[in-house]
């Protein structure tokens, strides 16, 4: 394999290839289905996936089959398989379905605009996760270019992650002889801790979502008359939180949702800290003199990506500042999304999550806990010495440093669900979600550069799986 040919074709191909047809679809507003219940009539998830289709079909590898399956009121799955030369699986993952718009974009940008700014592509969808067909197919083509084998491949583009990938299993089952048994999984829709080399995520932690609500009153009172006698919601729903959280640490108190990290990842989190040691000041937008919750840096390594965290992610029953008259308010409820540890059980923890919301309720206030979504964690079995090989090389290759290895504080949902079916498979976990790309909030980008050395580094892989599993 002659990587400076590889280079020189990804970064032309890119350039006239992938940008514009990649900035088309950040112009679809296709949000997942669990923030646009109407998407089915909408239509936007259909045009997302038909426009990276055409695309495919004009871009397409010797061999390559390109398919849009559907199943009665699931989203559509896209499935492309190349034969190959080689007896060898390699499954590549990306999604389509983005989250929705957020606010605070700056006055330049948007959701559903997109605009190229010093090397990054700006809007919804780009980096998370929209690249990842794009970069799949390149790799492939950066390959058939110079004439190299390639291992049965095949590539699922799903459209229901960002609402917890509840439509894939199904299309798995369904697809299961289509797809075979990959000795290699490929995913491309992971975090990166710098720009400066290819990460590799050897864990995801899982999530609970779920409304707690705090209701006190059939109707608000008048603050003057009621304060005193009647409890704020808001306060027990504080007292509840602490149930769960040390409001000033952070940290997750109760047992179930801790769990023993093993030694092979705190080694990794400690060789992952002296890397991003000097980063993390600089990693997210900080207000004012605000800082990282401690200066230990494998602390903060481990806390992202071993350790439970809660987030209060929306809230009812509290008007705006505006809005706000002297009424102590009726009920408060709050939106809970509290990430988990790699390999906590999550029914377990769902379960003793809602008794310990809902026990002892404090002055008989009726308090519920609605839970939307439980998602398992996943921990990506050791890589092989060649795998870890290749990746190294890759990385050198593509990015001029060694790869790292860390744990990400985001689900996949469809990790765990591969790593239970493919027991024996290998998982490279990638990604191009750097410092400030921000994916959910606003200003998310994709940085261009990094987008091209990961494909390159995808094509690599995809080669030397091809050379050592023929």
């Amino acid at each position: 394999m002659n990587t400076e040919q590889i280079k020189n074709y990804l970064s032309g191909f890119w350039d006239r290839e992938i940008i514009p047809s990649l900035s088309e679809y950040i112009r679809i507003p296709n949000k997942s289905p669990m923030f646009d219940p109407q998407w089915q009539a909408n239509g936007h998830m259909d045009k997302a996936v038909n426009h990276v289709v055409d695309w495919c079909k004009n871009h397409s590898v010797p061999g390559m089959d390109v398919e849009v399956h559907r199943i009665a009121n699931r989203t559509p799955t896209i499935l492309i398989e190349v034969p190959g030369n080689a007896e060898a699986t390699v499954l590549l993952y990306g999604h389509l379905d983005k989250q929705p718009e957020f606010t605070g974009w700056q006055a330049d940008l948007g959701p559903w605009q997109p605009v190229i700014k010093d090397g990054r592509l700006y809007g919804r969808g780009g980096a998370d996760d929209g690249y990842a067909i794009y970069s799949s197919v390149a790799a492939l083509l950066a390959l058939t270019d110079q004439n190299l084998p390639l291992p049965r491949i095949v590539i699922i583009i799903e459209c229901s992650e960002e609402s917890g990938s509840p439509d894939l299993p199904v299309y798995m089952d369904a697809l299961a002889d289509r797809v075979g048994t990959p000795g290699l999984v490929i995913a491309l829709d992971s975090t990166a801790g710098n720009y400066d080399q290819l990460w590799c995520t050897t864990s995801l932690r899982g999530m609970l979502i779920g409304t707690l609500k705090v209701e006190v009153l059939k109707e608000g009172a008048h603050s003057g008359a009621a304060g005193g006698i009647v409890s704020s919601s808001f306060r027990i729903l504080r007292q509840l939180l602490s149930r769960l959280e040390d409001d000033r640490t952070g940290e997750i108190l109760p047992d179930f949702l801790k769990q023993q990290i093993p030694p092979v990842r705190l080694k990794e989190a400690k060789a992952a800290a002296e890397v991003l040691a000097d980063d993390f000041q600089s990693m997210y937008p900080f207000a004012g003199q605000g800082t990282p919750v401690t200066s230990d840096a494998t602390e903060l390594v481990l806390n992202n990506t071993w350790h439970a965290s809660l987030s209060v992610t929306g809230m009812d029953g509290v008007p705006s500042i505006a809005a706000g008259g002297n009424v102590l308010r009726p009920f408060t409820a709050a939106k809970l999304a509290l990430r988990l540890s790699p390999t906590t059980d999550v029914d377990v923890a769902a379960r003793e999550l809602t008794r310990l919301l809902l026990e002892n309720p404090p002055h008989g206030a009726n308090i519920t806990f609605d839970m939307d979504s439980a998602n398992p964690g996943w921990h990506a079995p050791i890589n092989s010495e060649h795998l870890e090989n290749s990746l190294q090389q890759a990385s050198l290759n593509f990015f001029g440093n060694h790869a790292v290895a860390m744990g990400c504080g985001g689900s996949i949902p469809f990790m765990e669900f591969l790593a239970v079916k493919f027991p024996e498979a290998q998982f490279v976990v990638t990604g191009v979600l750097g410092p400030l790309s921000n994916a959910h909030g606003p200003n998310e980008f994709l940085d261009i550069a990094t987008a091209k050395k990961v494909t390159g580094c995808i094509s690599q892989l995809i080669h030397d799986w091809a050379v050592n599993n023929g």
